[in-house]
């Protein structure tokens, strides 16, 4: 009998095991992964930003925690020995009708308490010189970092406080009983068990087919969305100073294509945002007829996408031909070539979409009486994972003393 099993071996999954075991030293836990290594999923394949704060609609979870995040993962990795970088992130407006919706962001910034900078076109350009805008917002505290790297090291603490981590486990059934919760696992070598007196999911991609195994219905569906990126040729790696981002359309949940210092000094560009046609699918030939008909046959999704449609065909165009979607990153970086844009690899995103068709914007959890269960964890939860950590502490703390 565990005392607490957590599924998920992502960031949140180990921010959380890790949290839980400082908090309760004495009780068993034990972290189940499907796959053979902790981050192989959203937590390893994406920008590696570390988020001030700037879009999140004030007093919102994502604006408190991506606060907390981004001084907790910073304080995490000089704790253990991560390299990250404070560059500085950079939004360019590169028309009148950007530089509108900018003036709105500059507002928002003030509401979440960040430090910003406004940047006229000629202080934009003395900063930036391959950069061109109409204006821009610097924003000091954006940083950049391995998150697979910052992933290992939580769950390297984990292990180090006497925590269990299982992989190769896929979770196949949930039987929340009385007294303890049944987790059933598929391994290489069979079916295996974990009975724990309380469970955390925290299972990203498939956070709503965790939920159901529960018997309970989530309120929502994930919507995989692929971004795929590029990365510049070596010769470009000092193109730019800091993390360059266009200013986001208000309608849509994306940010668009950026250009981000990664932390091993190359640049990629990127992401875009295409539906994805698999939960899991990292390539544009994955297809899943069985997760298709899934999305298809919800309602909810219907709705996003016939709602989205003008957006989600441009989204593919850009997908499809890479002239257009070098187009995108030209607009504010015209020097950058056809040429310059070499292969990444592409992460996808889970959005939970409402059964009544709208995108979930915050942070989201679904609670039993002995469970706790991460449903909606987009953007910036790894900036975020250890404020997401220390929730669910405080909801398992209920849990245990209820």
């Amino acid at each position: 009998m565990w005392d607490v099993v957590i599924v998920g071996g992502g960031i949140l999954g180990m921010s959380t095991a890790m949290q839980l075991k400082q908090a309760y030293p004495d009780k068993r836990m034990v972290v189940v992964e499907k796959e053979r290594g902790p981050a192989q999923h959203q937590s390893g394949h994406n920008s590696g930003v570390i988020h001030a704060g700037v879009y999140y609609a004030p007093d919102s979870l994502k604006a408190r925690f991506c606060l907390e995040g981004n001084r907790a993962t910073k304080a995490f990795c000089d704790q253990h020995g991560v390299a990250y970088n404070t560059c500085g992130k950079l939004l360019v407006a590169t028309n009148a009708v950007e530089e509108k919706r900018m003036q709105a962001l500059w507002e928002r910034i003030t509401q979440n308490g960040l430090e910003r900078e406004w940047l006229t076109a000629e202080a934009l350009a003395e900063r930036e010189p391959h950069i061109t805008g109409v204006a821009g917002i610097f924003v000091p505290s954006s940083g950049i970092v391995d998150y697979a790297e910052v992933t290992r090291a939580m769950a390297a603490e984990f292990e180090r406080l006497g925590g269990e981590v299982r992989y190769g486990h896929c979770v196949t059934a949930l039987d929340e009983r009385r007294d303890e919760v049944v987790v059933t696992t598929e391994t290489d070598e069979g079916e295996a068990s974990f009975s724990g007196r309380y469970l955390v999911t925290c299972s990203g991609l498939m956070a709503d087919r965790v939920i159901r195994l529960l018997g309970q219905d989530p309120g929502f569906t994930i919507c995989p969305f692929r971004g795929e990126y590029y990365v510049l040729p070596e010769t470009h790696n000092a193109i730019v100073n800091h993390l360059i981002y266009p200013i986001p359309d208000p309608a849509m949940p994306f940010l668009g294509v950026h250009l981000t210092r990664m932390i091993d000094g190359s640049v990629t560009v990127g992401p875009n945002a295409v539906l994805a046609f698999k939960r899991e699918g990292y390539r544009k030939r994955d297809v899943s007829l069985s997760d298709m008909r899934e999305m298809l046959a919800h309602p909810g999704i219907r709705r996003v996408l016939a709602k989205h449609a003008k957006a989600g065909l441009f989204e593919m165009k850009n997908s499809l031909f890479k002239r257009a979607y070098l187009a995108q990153v030209q607009k504010y970086c015209p020097s950058l070539a056809l040429d310059d844009l070499k292969p990444y690899p592409a992460g996808v995103r889970a959005q939970a979409v409402s059964h009544e068709g709208k995108l979930v914007d915050d942070f989201l959890f679904v609670n039993t009486r002995r469970t706790v269960n991460v449903g909606n964890a987009p953007s910036p939860a790894a900036t975020s994972a250890l404020p997401i950590g220390a929730h669910i502490v405080k909801e398992v703390k209920t849990l245990i003393d209820a």
